[in-house]
């Protein structure tokens, strides 16, 4: 009997680390297999990858006799995708992991042969690729990703496999520095702008997105700042989305939990400008992320994305 093949998919937090097991074959998350910590990004590179080094061997523990082909890591950059050597410096968070090798300690640490593969994408990516391998995505061929939290993230795939050059797509698929109103996207599209515009709005200092829905019955002000978003939100996106010719618009992130509030407007702007997509809200969420580095270790998937890694 031909043993299971599975692989790990972990998703690297600014403040915690989750992993999960997945069959490669099918892409089913193993269940019970879901292991989180939280970590302290301030601390030594020594007690970091200890800390994301116990979610691991939890979800390594549900292998069971099957064979463990590798681990997917959804990383936050500035990272070297292709080696496995973090570049993150100066952003207050993992700063001690700066220049080292986050694979080859990680083996160590694991007892894992030398030459098991790590591998490594982008956290936006992943989220997006596991989305479209696994969630309400993969329906579709041309699927324009975007996450709506502390910023904006966002992904262009087509059949799965991320775009990240081209005329049809910004540079690397990021939107969030481009130019909009009196800023650039990420200033418009992210929970800054929603605590800044009410209280600029309404005198009163939201502690984020999910209070401010909470008033949205009783507060015509929130209820408008909502609108606003969505309607600013849907002329952005508007071009980007018809010069891709994009058949989805993929929402996850935390904001995404308000789309009953803001979705009607977006919507009304697609309408009217003609553009059509089917508008999907994410519900894998943070597990998208971690299907989707799991499934750098398929490798006729991995065999499309390697190229891309180098350019990342």
């Amino acid at each position: 009997m031909t043993k299971k093949r599975y692989a790990i998919g972990a998703d690297i937090g600014g403040s915690h680390i989750s992993s999960a097991l997945f069959e490669i074959e099918d892409g089913r998350l193993i269940g019970g297999s879901l292991a989180e910590e939280k970590v302290n990004n301030q601390a030594s590179a020594d007690e970091i990858l200890r800390t994301w080094s116990l979610a691991i061997q939890k979800t390594m523990g549900f292998a069971g006799e099957g064979e463990l082909a590798g681990i997917g890591f959804a990383m936050p950059g500035p990272f070297d995708y292709q080696t496995g050597v973090s570049l993150i410096k100066d952003v207050t968070k993992y700063d001690s992991l700066y220049g080292i090798n986050v694979g080859d300690k990680l083996k160590e640490i694991l007892n894992l042969p030398e030459a098991m593969p790590f591998r490594y994408l982008n956290d936006a990516m992943s989220f997006a690729v596991g989305e479209c391998w696994q969630g309400k995505a993969a329906a579709y061929r041309k699927v324009v990703a975007i996450t709506l939290g502390t910023g904006f993230g966002s992904a262009f795939l087509e059949e799965g496999v991320p775009v990240i050059e081209g005329d049809r797509v910004p540079k690397m698929g990021y939107v969030y520095h481009i130019p909009y109103q009196n800023g650039i996207a990420d200033d418009y599209f992210s929970t800054r702008w929603f605590v800044n515009e009410y209280h600029s709005r309404t005198g009163i200092k939201a502690s984020g997105v999910k209070e401010i829905a909470g008033r949205v019955g009783a507060d015509a002000e929130a209820k408008q700042l909502f609108e606003d978003f969505g309607t600013n939100l849907g002329h952005f996106l508007s071009p980007l989305l018809l010069n891709f010719e994009a058949d989805c618009l993929l929402i996850g992130g935390n904001i995404s939990g308000a789309f009953p509030l803001f979705g009607p407007s977006l919507t009304q702007v697609f309408n009217n400008g003609k553009v059509n997509v089917g508008v999907v809200i994410s519900e894998l969420m943070e597990s998208a992320a971690m299907a989707g580095s799991a499934r750098l270790l398929e490798e006729t998937f991995w065999k499309q994305i390697k190229p891309l890694l180098a350019k990342i």
